[in-house]
């Protein structure tokens, strides 16, 4: 099998030669710039500035020599733009903290405080407050709260949120259009849709780092308990964005068409460590109505498999996820409660992808030896791989300072599974 046809085989749940692997084919399967880095290095590969392709989180692009040096599958179909309202056009010269070289967007913008913080502005604009904070010596971004107060007796969601979901142009559909073409004929690889538009209740939506100056319900403390004190809120600001969503993925499907195998809509999360942050009640009745509609049109007018993001114990949910038409669950947070390995895959193996659960990063990849690294990684391939219906990818982005020895562990003990 190609790497496409390989996908193909799993995401239908047949077994495949071997079980497809991924490394940054979605905001979730990345790596941190500056590991990726010392990774290439690790494998003597050309050193050079690493391009990002998702700045908000500082997640470097896996370029072709590494894709094939360590035996990846899937690419991404990245959009024209992105969280932090800038172009990705990386051409932008830039040091992380640490000294790694990067590529950042071409409009990037952002002033160094006295206390060496960085602080970048939404869309480039130095008019507007600013959106993004990076603490001196860290390696990726947090968002700042920079909201009004609200006048809860006189809400307006939608004229709130209007500037978050928009209707995508020509010049988008006309980017979808030729990169997909380009990575469906130029290579074999397997191809994720990064195109989101369904990430209901994402805190990084949410809160806007690419709206100039946001308004309405907006910090993560307020947003959630709006889900019990002003639910008709919730739910106009989530009718309002799925409809912009089906509009969107009507332009979508024209441009790429069946060139994609895979398209990612969200990366809400709804779990904690140790349980789901809201209730199963709630995601019923203001979550999945949503979903379903939006899924339910892909299946019907596409080939696409569809890819939810959710962190955290959301065992209680899964059933839910797959009654509303998702197809793949990312990123399997095994370490949480209620996902065990052995019990997902026995209880949900034939009724989701999962793609991801292939090692921890909280404490495993960062901090465990390299043989401890190789020795869960071949149980999960092992739990995981039989009948198909799995993707291999880390527990979610790889962040900086990982050693890249146990990097090579990982990719090594994938090989060795694979028997290659």
């Amino acid at each position: 099998m190609n790497s496409r046809e390989r996908v193909i085989c799993a995401i239908s749940h047949q077994e495949p030669d071997y079980p497809p692997l991924d490394l940054g084919a979605c905001g979730q399967t990345g790596i941190n710039a500056s590991t990726l880095y010392r990774l290439r290095k690790a494998y003597n590969l050309q050193e050079h500035p690493i391009e990002i392709c998702e700045p908000l989180q500082m997640l470097g692009t896996v370029e072709e020599d590494l894709l094939k040096k360590i035996g990846v599958d899937v690419i991404p179909l990245w959009n024209r733009g992105n969280l932090i309202g800038l172009s990705n056009r990386m051409t932008k010269f830039w040091n992380m903290p640490d000294g790694t070289p990067v590529l950042m967007p071409e409009n990037f913008k952002f002033d160094i405080s006295d206390k060496d913080d960085i602080l970048v502005y939404p869309c480039g604009d130095r008019s507007a407050p600013y959106s993004l904070h990076m603490p001196a010596g860290g390696s990726f971004f947090d968002i700042i709260s920079r909201f009004p107060p609200v006048d809860e007796d006189n809400l307006t969601p939608i004229e709130d949120f209007k500037e978050n979901y928009t209707l995508k142009s020509e010049e988008d559909c006309i980017h979808w259009e030729k990169e997909s073409k380009r990575l469906y004929e130029e290579t074999d690889f397997g191809i994720v849709g990064v195109s989101g538009g369904m990430g209901l209740g994402d805190v990084a939506e949410i809160l806007g780092p690419f709206i100039k100056k946001p308004q309405g319900i907006r910090s993560i403390e307020d947003w959630l308990m709006a889900h019990i004190l002003y639910p008709e809120y919730v739910q106009a600001v989530f009718e309002y964005q799925t409809d912009i969503a089906l509009k969107n993925l009507e332009l979508y499907r024209q441009a790429v068409g069946d060139r994609i195998q895979v398209i990612w809509l969200s990366g809400t999360d709804f779990g904690t460590q140790c349980g789901t942050m809201q209730s199963r009640e709630i995601f019923l009745n203001l979550y999945k109505p949503y979903y379903k509609k939006a899924n339910d049109w892909i299946h019907n007018n596409t080939s696409w498999k569809i890819l939810y993001h959710s962190c955290g114990a959301i065992e209680p949910l899964i059933s839910d996820f797959i009654d509303a038409g998702v197809d793949i669950l990312n990123p399997v947070q095994c370490s949480a409660t209620g996902m065990d390995p052995k019990y997902l895959k026995e209880t949900y193996g034939d009724k989701i992808v999962f793609w991801g659960g292939g090692v921890d990063t909280q404490k495993t990849l960062p901090a465990g030896s390299p043989e401890e690294v190789r020795k869960q990684v071949l149980e999960r391939l092992s739990i995981f791989s039989p009948g198909g219906g799995f993707v291999f990818a880390a527990i979610h982005n790889i962040l900086a300072k990982v050693p890249p020895e146990n990097l090579v562990a990982m990719f090594d003990a994938v090989k060795t599974f694979r028997g290659i």
